[in-house]
């Protein structure tokens, strides 16, 4: 994957955008996915919020047999300690600090940034998040896990050691096991940071209720 400016949705609010959301799918979808959910989070009418949402590129994964799909980094295995390809995570991690770059050249500030995500795109988030230079105005970690497994990633930076995250999982998700989503929010927990669990009765997905509290959330931070 080389690092160049991903293809994506973008979603402008009626207004002038003062902060933004990028907001990335999970393994085999696009951005297109996602997208339909900025109505049904009810902001309010004259909020500033820009929703980008970027499509992965694609590449073979081989949990699926190898075969070609919209990925993040490659699955290896369903073993959290083995299952993300780090190379592949550095890699999307830098294409999202071009992303990031882009809002910030256009006049919106990095505390004005929300970085979002579902299941693979979550576990992108959470990392880059964690690791990114700049204080963000939140991260948003939704059915996932870290791709560290049962400990933090290096490199943390310090700007974003006070940064909200909301951590959210499916109490019947057969697809990321809560327990990973559990062990992720343990050591954020131990750590200091100030995340926030919540858990929903529903599998590897997103629903209603959850997407009214998503907005409570995102209108505390920016919107």
């Amino acid at each position: 994957m080389s690092i160049k400016s991903l293809e994506r949705v973008t979603i402008e609010p009626n207004s002038s955008a003062t902060s933004c959301v990028i907001w990335l799918h999970g393994l085999g979808d696009s951005g297109n996915g996602f997208a339909p959910i900025v109505p049904v989070l009810n902001l309010p009418k004259n909020h500033g919020v820009r929703f980008i949402f970027p499509h992965a590129p694609e590449q073979a994964v081989t949990i699926n047999q190898g075969c070609v799909m919209r990925s993040w980094y490659d699955i290896k295995s369903m073993d959290l300690h083995s299952r993300a390809d780090m190379p592949g995570v550095l890699e999307s991690e830098q294409a999202i600090h071009v992303l990031i770059q882009e809002q910030i050249d256009t006049g919106i500030p990095a505390n004005k940034i929300v970085l979002a995500g579902f299941s693979q795109g979550g576990v992108i988030s959470l990392f880059t998040g964690l690791r990114y230079p700049q204080k963000l105005a939140g991260i948003m970690a939704l059915s996932c896990y870290l791709p560290t497994a049962d400990h933090l990633p290096e490199n943390l930076a310090a700007e974003n050691k006070h940064t909200p995250i909301l951590q959210n999982h499916g109490e019947q998700d057969d697809v990321v096991p809560m327990s990973a989503g559990k062990m992720a929010h343990q050591l954020l927990l131990a750590a200091d940071y100030q995340t926030q669990w919540v858990s929903y009765r529903m599998p590897h997905s997103v629903l209603p209720e959850q997407l009214n509290d998503i907005s409570k959330w995102l209108q505390k931070i920016i919107a």
